[in-house]
């Protein structure tokens, strides 16, 4: 077993599996990692046989991920959903389509199969779910919805689950949008005509809202934030209407005020007519800008034009005219129409393949295998052909072979040509635009022939000029790299004599001298340069600090007035900070107001939610009150029905007929009863007596075995054991008269019990 575990693994690990197991990872996997693995290994053998199974599996476990999410939260495994039956099955479906619409959202054990597959077709034909095959496959599939196969419940769960949302809507839709179909000598009626043409007006105007609701929801404006903008722009407007009315106050104690509101409303006109006169001016610019190109087009395409006529003939310009006019009659009648027909064909694919539902893989895998064998047909039609060609043909064949090529050189060059025109058309057009560019720059104009000449002789010049520029470069670095190597040369030279320096001032005794000496000789430069810069800084910071001190003063003569304005700002600064203390209190004092108002609104909302709970919750119990009695009001039709109907076997399941029966037997049982309660009663007196007699003789018989126990040395054995035995004979006599007692009193109990119960049925 261990050297086949371990040859397993070998061969899992190499291609095509490459799985990386070693013998204890292989050893935990779990049952279904195992079936997985098995699946692998037999579709690598087969992959036509497995690719189905792989498909499915795919598709239960995307099932079993959406059931278990929300709303459904079915907590299901790959194992336990296999495992489910036909009805369970079933019900899971009519789940899944009640939350796709609820109506549908019923327990399937309350109403009949046939009524349940109906439901789920009609609603399957709406939501456009199309059956694979053909129409036996078609019936097939009627007969798996209704017996709960789970090769027909499995892929409508996968469609249903890979689209819900887009299918809620449908089915919402289709409560308002399915027509329907009122019989044509119906619509004879005028009335019945109106309400028609009515109903579609209607169902015509719910198309609109709805596509304006989609609208909406997609242009991402939401009710709250409308409602925000509407309540800032009111705030906004109060308090502009407050400002105005603060300045009015405030302008209504300035003398001749009417007058200079009449000058500032006089100069807002001017304003507002001289912005008017700017535009109108920028636009006439702008027309004249155009104006402009188009004559200088014009200009251009008659100089073209002259050129052209210059230098042809009438008959060139004949042959010209005929060339064009038979390349437009060519695309006219030959090209263009072949290119509608071809994309007419294809837009009527395209929409073919749109109004079919979404293809899974194993459809087009079938499609696939179509197309392969179609493909083998026509290989074989074409050889079969081949094999029956008749050599009397071959001159029609290389006639129509020559014909073809000619046409197809003939489109490829009308090709050529569109293309070549499109592509002039539109280098004109960016010609066009590059220079209104260049004329919209400042300072900047097309340039001219002679300009461009110009241009193009100081180009060439400046060329030259960069290549000598750039040879200079070269020589500079090499001349760079020879004394790179140079100066690396000197510095080996350098270390090896300051080695050998070293080695001669070791042999004097005087190891150090030469670096010593090297760094005096640096320090004093140091210093020397130190001191230069001193004084060179000395001079800088007495330079510097004249200029500051005249800048000084120079800034002090500028910010003079700049300072008198500033004192003013801050007298105005603080004339402000008053007023706006001033209105924080008001705002504050008027922020406490709506507080307080939004405090009271707030509750009222509360209390009429509470009251609106209320009312709803009052309005469900009357709703289960009332369904409840549509219910007894309901069964005291059918019982009503059943009493009435002259069939007896009908009439003997009726409720009423049932109790009478019951009622019967009750009563003849009661009847037995009192009879037996009456032998009991009668024979009650002298039972007591005899059960009184047979206490006191059993307590008698007490007494005597008490006797004898007491003289047992004076009596013999056999004599002893006969009277014990009589005094069980009278014991057990007395017991089973008490029981029968007994047995009598229960029995009055239960016929008591049984009267009482005949009398509620009446």
């Amino acid at each position: 077993m261990g050297d086949q575990i371990q040859f397993i693994v070998e061969k899992l690990n190499q291609e095509p599996f490459r799985k990386n197991y070693n013998l204890i990872s292989f050893d935990s996997l779990e049952s279904l990692q195992l079936l997985q693995l098995l699946s692998d290994v037999l579709g690598e053998i087969d992959p036509k046989k497995f690719s189905r199974d792989t498909v499915m599996g795919d598709q239960i476990q995307f099932i079993v991920e959406k059931l278990n999410q929300e709303p459904f939260r079915k907590n299901y495994n790959l194992i336990s959903f296999d495992s489910l039956e036909s009805l369970q099955l079933l019900q899971l479906l009519s789940d899944v389509l009640g939350e796709i619409d609820p109506k549908h959202a019923v327990d399937i054990r309350e109403e009949l199969p046939e009524q349940t597959a109906k439901r789920m077709l009609n609603l399957l034909g709406i939501l456009k779910y199309k059956p694979p095959g053909t129409v036996s496959d078609l019936s097939a599939f009627r007969q798996g919805l209704v017996t709960g196969s789970k090769a027909v419940i499995h892929p409508v769960l996968h469609w249903l689950l890979q689209r819900t949302n887009e299918l809620k809507t449908r089915a919402y839709l289709a409560r308002f949008l399915v027509k329907l179909e009122v019989p044509a000598e119906f619509l004879q009626d005028d009335t019945v005509a109106d309400f028609n043409k009515q109903y579609e007006e209607l169902m015509e105007a719910f198309k609109n809202l709805h596509k304006e609701h989609e609208q909406l929801k997609i242009s991402g404006l939401s009710t709250a934030e409308i409602r925000r903008d509407i309540s800032a722009m009111e705030e906004e407007k109060n308090q502009l209407a407050k400002r105005v009315e603060r300045l009015k106050k405030r302008v209504e104690t300035v003398q001749n005020h009417q007058r200079m509101l009449e000058i500032a409303r006089q100069l807002r006109l001017e304003k507002e007519r001289e912005e008017s006169l700017a535009q109108q001016k920028q636009e006439q610019k702008s027309q004249l800008f155009h104006a402009e190109q188009r004559l200088q087009r014009a200009q251009v395409q008659l100089k073209e034009m002259q050129h052209v006529v210059a230098d042809s003939k009438p008959e060139s310009l004949m042959k010209k005219l005929e060339e064009e006019i038979n390349f437009n009659s060519y695309l006219v009648t030959e090209k263009i129409p072949g290119e509608v027909e071809s994309k007419k064909t294809s837009v009527y694919y395209l929409e073919k393949v749109v109004a079919e539902p979404a293809m899974t893989q194993a459809d087009l895998t079938a499609l696939q295998s179509e197309l392969d064998e179609v493909n083998a047909q026509m290989n074989q039609l074409i050889e079969k052909r081949m094999i029956t060609y008749e050599p009397t043909d071959s001159k029609f064949s290389m006639y129509r072979q020559q014909a073809s090529i000619i046409s197809r050189k003939k489109e490829a060059k009308a090709e050529e040509l569109q293309a070549a025109k499109e592509e002039l058309s539109s280098l004109e057009k960016l010609r066009e635009q590059k220079s209104s560019q260049a004329h919209g720059l400042e300072g900047s104009e097309v340039l001219t022939e002679d300009e461009f000449k110009q241009y193009v002789s100081k180009l060439r010049s400046k060329n030259t000029f960069y290549k000598k520029k750039r040879l200079e470069i070269a020589e500079i670095t090499a001349e760079y790299g020879i004394l790179q190597r140079t100066e690396e040369l000197l510095r080996q030279r350098h270390e090896a004599i300051q080695q050998q320096l070293q080695a001669i001032e070791e042999k004097k005794g005087i190891s150090g001298y030469s670096y010593t000496q090297e760094e005096l000789e640096r320090v004093s430069a140091v210093k020397s340069e130190m001191d230069e810069v001193k004084g060179q800084t000395l001079d800088n910071m007495s330079e510097m600090v004249k200029k500051l001190n005249a800048m000084v003063t120079e800034k002090k003569a500028s910010l003079a007035p700049v300072i008198k304005e500033l004192r003013q700002l801050r007298q105005n600064c603080q004339e402000l900070t008053q007023e706006r203390d001033e209105k924080k209190i008001q705002y504050d004092s008027c922020v406490a107001g709506l507080e307080t108002n939004r405090s009271a609104l707030e509750q009222e909302v509360k209390g009429l939610l509470e009251e609106s709970a209320q009312e709803e919750s009052n309005y469900r119990y009357i709703n289960c009150m009332k369904r409840n009695l549509e219910i007894q009001l309901q069964r005291a039709k059918e019982e009503m029905k059943a009493y009435m109907s002259p069939d007896p076997q009908e009439r003997r399941r009726a409720v009423r007929e049932q109790y009478t029966r019951i009622i019967l037997d009750q009563e003849n049982l009661g009847k037995k009863l009192r009879d037996k309660q009456k032998v009991v009663r009668e024979s009650h007196g002298s039972n007591m007596k005899q059960m009184k007699m047979w206490q006191d003789f059993e307590q008698l018989m007490e007494c005597k075995r008490d006797c004898f126990l007491k003289q047992q040395n004076q009596a013999a054995i056999g004599q002893i054991i006969q009277e014990g035995e009589i005094v069980k004979m009278h014991e057990r006599a007395a017991r089973e008269k008490l029981a029968g007692l007994e047995h009598a009193t229960q029995f009055d109990i239960e016929a008591k019990n049984e009267n009482s119960r005949i009398a509620d049925l009446k």
